[in-house]
């Protein structure tokens, strides 16, 4: 009997404004579909051009090299600057492809890459640059975020990721002590100046020694009314935490008090309730902006860690397709940290998120 196998393909996130994206990293282009975008909001190009701008190669000396102008082109949904609710298509053209620079890693299981786990899945895999693998895949997360982040304007939200962490070198304020609008004064995207110089250096460090660093992405949202999420599944910070999580080299979220939140007792940690002029409010925010899974109101704040990248440009142990021991020293041009331009994706899924939400409010009051 022919074995029958059935594939679940999870190219699309959003339950209501979903995005569907395609292409690789060497490929042609990268690009996507939004649907359930609501007719009637006007689009910001400048505004969406700049986040890809943001996230883009060769924009400092602490990022990649590869030159991409990452320039989008609306191919549908948009007439006259304002959607139209049907589905809006875009693409991003990749023009700087080295790809001859992984030829000798077609057969080759790099280190805590993705090579291993696509063969095992697909029994295939596109071994320029990670193909679906690569982080170049979250141009198009970037590009409906943007979109998403228009939409939210509206409803009053304003969404700051910054970087508050490299390596060993923490930014140790709180958020509400930070002035947000310094975070894209410096090129490591950290709104204070001191930590910053420090964070740049670590980074030049690990650059210059061809190895990687990792850290955090902080993230805050204020301005999102009570009442977004669900009780059991489709909880709000779950479904931010699927999202960060979803993030090429993520590998942990918190949000709230996180994890110092355990060395608390409860009377320490609950959020007391208050009477103020614009109504109920909690004393603190522990709880990050949300309770039982549903927003309160209050300021939603977590935070992002990114691994060190895993390519290294130096040599390493590994194995082949055959099994056989091998020694790799890759080529091409790769971020030594990815923080600095991972900062508009962590905003941009949060954006895609919160806009999900907002509209599943809608359907579910009368």
């Amino acid at each position: 009997m022919e074995e029958t196998r059935l594939f679940f393909i999870m190219n699309t996130f959003g339950r209501i404004f979903r995005l569907t994206s395609f292409g690789e990293s060497h490929g042609k282009g990268i690009g996507g579909i939004i649907d359930g975008c609501p007719a009637g909001l006007g689009i910001d190009l400048d505004f969406i051009q700049n986040e890809l701008n943001r996230r883009k190669p060769g924009q400092s000396k602490i990022t990649t090299q590869r030159k991409e102008s990452d320039t989008v082109e609306f191919l549908s949904g948009i007439f006259d600057g304002i959607t139209q609710g049907t589905p809006i298509a875009f693409v991003v053209w990749n023009k700087d492809q080295h790809s001859n620079d992984y030829n000798d890693l077609k057969d080759v299981f790099r280190p805590s890459h993705a090579d291993y786990t696509y063969i095992q899945k697909y029994g295939t895999r596109d071994h320029r640059g990670g193909g679906r693998s690569s982080a170049r895949e979250t141009i198009a997360r970037v590009v409906a975020g943007a979109i998403a982040r228009l939409f939210l304007k509206h409803q009053g939200i304003e969404i700051n990721a910054f970087v508050s962490q490299v390596g060993e070198i923490e930014l140790k304020k709180h958020y509400q002590d930070l002035d947000l609008r310094k975070t894209e004064e410096n090129i490591v995207r950290c709104p204070d100046m001191e930590t910053a110089g420090k964070m740049i250096a670590r980074i030049e460090e690990a650059g210059r020694n061809n190895d990687t660093v990792g850290g955090i992405v902080s993230c805050v949202v204020k301005g999102v009314p009570a009442g977004l999420g669900e009780p059991v599944f489709g909880k709000l910070h779950a479904d931010l935490g699927a999202a960060m999580l979803g993030i090429n080299a993520v590998k942990g979220f918190e949000y709230g008090s996180g994890f110092n939140g355990t060395k608390l007792s409860g009377s320490e940690h609950n959020d007391i309730f208050i009477n103020t002029e614009s109504g109920i409010r909690t004393k603190t925010n522990n709880s990050g902006g949300i309770q039982g899974g549903i927003s309160n109101g209050e300021d939603i704040y977590f935070n992002v860690a990114f691994k060190p990248i895993a390519t290294l440009l130096k040599e390493q142990q590994t194995v082949n397709k055959e099994n056989e021991k091998v020694i790799i020293n890759p080529k091409g041009r790769h971020d030594p940290c990815v923080l600095p331009r991972a900062v508009p994706i962590v905003e941009a899924m949060a954006a895609l998120v919160l806009t999900d939400h907002l509209l599943l409010s809608k359907i579910n009051k009368i």
